[in-house]
């Protein structure tokens, strides 16, 4: 880790800590605090009520990404003091379009109460809605009527609960659709404004809101299953729902069997002036899994896997389209003439002379989705792992073939040991006279299922090694994690996503031995807050059976008692491309 990298990692450590300072001062709550800048409250991460308390990713500029990140933690504090949970969770809708508006309008009624005496309040909530606003309309969400619609009633209803006007950027783009609604909302909105101090009357009309605008989007998806285009509507709305944060994890998780990953500091690495060490790497090895496993029994493999996969009916196309539109990013296409708004194409002052009622004197930019990321999968094969292994190699085959389909680079990585209990570097260590706290004591294998450079075509045969079941052993996650990373930042790519597939946390019998026994986990947990300073890189963590969030601030605890279905897969897709929101499946 270079000397900028540690200092952002102890910026970004200094910016969490000075909100959270300011979320339990607002709060009263000593519980809560910051990790990977989420707020957590013991170590669970808190709900995420509307779409823009999401952290966007980060910016150069380490004091704009601290006043991104003091808005939403305002915006939190002031949730969770103003809004009583149990009356909301009464009063809330059940269908998810009306939850979502209903959700949003809570949170910005909460955050018109902003304590006397502290202005800055005031402006860190007004820059982080104004940044998120901008953000959803460089990336397109706008630009389909389902994405217009919702984006005009945010701003229709923060302008008129907060005061301010809506933002500059886009008020040309939102004026059409606000004179058509705003019949239709205006006496909820004016309701909403006058009953804001009492949460209950204010639930009736956020209620009728919600109500009519998702009336509106099902009639206009009426009309386009009537012209035979409803898959493709379905695919807009999609999008639309994913970046608008449809599926906000809106109430704290409840027991569901996913049990949480234990982790713990690590004395010894605490004291290290050197930090994590390796006692040796003479033994490490990165190799191609396939080269592993006899043709014969890769090709047995392979028809193996195909005949669970053909079993779930699983449709690669339909999974194809929805990665494209969720990892797709904007790029400018030129220019679109003759418009009736925008800039003023000089071209045709002329024109404006001669026939003066014209209006198609203007210009607009266009903007093509290309999906210009990389997703890499980085799998445990520690020996736990040997019993889900069935399922994950289903997984990460179809969402590799649906990924190449849709034009993103991927990659499909392992990482294990070469020995139980330590091995050769083990042996050194004992000839050397045992030196005490060596660090890590075992010698790692880092597998390559499948590179960035071969196609799924080419890689199928080769991601069926996943079933050799020697392959499985210790687990070393933080080094695997840096090589991984490393990795995706040697491509080229608008957007890089590492998804680290796990069932629990770090382990290598040898290493914890002679160290201690949260050596290796301490080191993860470090690790990962490494790469989320340098922010080039998503970190996203798939627990199978375990909840890995207090090593992954992005994760997802995934029950795979069952073979993954249909269901599942576009699940994890939503998942994926709204940047790894934690949930449960």
């Amino acid at each position: 880790m270079t000397m900028s990298e540690r200092e952002a990692a102890r910026r970004a450590a200094r910016g969490e800590a000075l909100c959270a300072a300011t979320v339990r001062a607002l709060t009263g709550d000593a519980a809560l605090h910051y990790s990977g800048a989420r707020l957590c409250r013991n170590m669970r991460p808190l709900p995420l009520h509307a779409p823009h308390l999401q952290t966007l990713p980060g910016p150069a500029d380490p004091l704009s990404a601290l006043t991104t990140l003091r808005g939403a933690a305002d915006g939190a504090a002031l949730r969770l003091r103003h809004s009583d949970a149990g009356l909301h969770r009464q009063l809330q809708p059940e269908a998810p379009l009306e939850r979502l508006l209903f959700e949003l309008m809570e949170q910005l009624r909460c955050e018109t109460f902003i304590p006397a005496g502290m202005p800055g309040i005031a402006k860190n909530l007004r820059d982080r809605f104004e940044a998120w606003s901008r953000a959803m309309h460089v990336t397109g969400v706008a630009d389909s009527h389902v994405g217009l619609l919702l984006y005009t009633v945010a701003q229709m209803s923060w302008s008129r609960l907060t005061g301010y006007p809506v933002i500059e950027d886009t008020e040309g783009l939102i004026e059409a659709t606000r004179m058509a609604i705003a019949p239709r909302v205006g006496g909820a909105l004016a309701g909403m404004r006058r009953a804001r101090a009492d949460q209950g009357a204010f639930a009736v009309y956020a209620r009728e809101l919600a109500a009519d605008i998702a009336s509106l989007i099902r009639a206009a998806g009426g009309k386009s299953e009537e012209d035979g285009d409803k898959d493709k509507d379905d695919e807009d709305e999609k999008g639309v729902r994913n970046a608008f944060s449809l599926f906000l994890d809106f109430d704290e998780q409840e027991d569901d069997g996913i049990t949480l990953a234990h982790s713990g500091d690590s004395r010894v690495l605490k004291a290290s002036e050197q930090g994590y060490r390796v006692f040796t790497n003479r033994y490490d090895r990165e190799l191609y899994a396939g080269t592993l496993v006899r043709r014969a029994l890769l090709t047995e493999f392979r028809e193996r896997l195909d005949e669970r996969i053909v079993a779930q009916a699983i449709n690669v196309p339909r999974l194809a389209r929805a990665l494209k539109a969720a990892l797709a990013v904007p790029q400018r296409d030129g220019w679109s003439f003759g418009e009736e708004q925008g800039r003023i194409d000089g071209r045709r002052l002329a024109q404006l002379v001669s026939s003066p009622a014209e209006r198609r004197l203007f210009r607009l930019e266009k903007h093509t989705l290309i999906a210009e990321s990389m997703v890499s999968f980085l799998i445990d094969c520690s020996g736990s792992m040997k019993a889900q292994i069935e399922a994950v190699a289903m997984i990460v085959d179809v969402l590799s073939r649906a990924l190449d389909a849709a034009g993103v680079t991927n990659e499909i990585l392992g990482f294990t040991t070469g020995a139980w209990n330590g091995g050769r570097a083990r042996t050194d260590w004992l000839a050397r006279g045992k030196p005490r706290f060596p660090g890590r004591l075992n010698e790692v294998s880092h597998l390559i299922f499948k590179d960035a450079v071969t196609s799924w075509r080419r890689s199928r045969t080769d991601i069926a090694s996943l079933f050799k079941a020697d392959l499985f052993r210790e687990g070393v996650d933080g080094e695997a994690l840096e090589w991984a990373c490393e990795r995706l930042r040697s491509r080229s790519a608008n957007r890089r996503l590492l998804i680290v597939i796990s069932d629990g946390s770090p382990m290598d019998a040898a290493t914890n031995q002679v160290n201690d026994d949260h050596y290796l986990d301490h080191h993860l947990r470090e690790v990962v807050a490494q790469q989320q300073a340098r922010g080039d890189v998503e970190v996203l963590g798939l627990g199978v059976g375990l909840d890995l969030s207090p090593y992954y601030r992005n994760s997802l605890a995934l029950d795979l008692s069952s073979p993954p279905d249909m269901t599942t897969l576009s699940r994890l897709v939503d998942w994926i491309g709204s940047g790894g929101r934690r949930t449960h499946t």
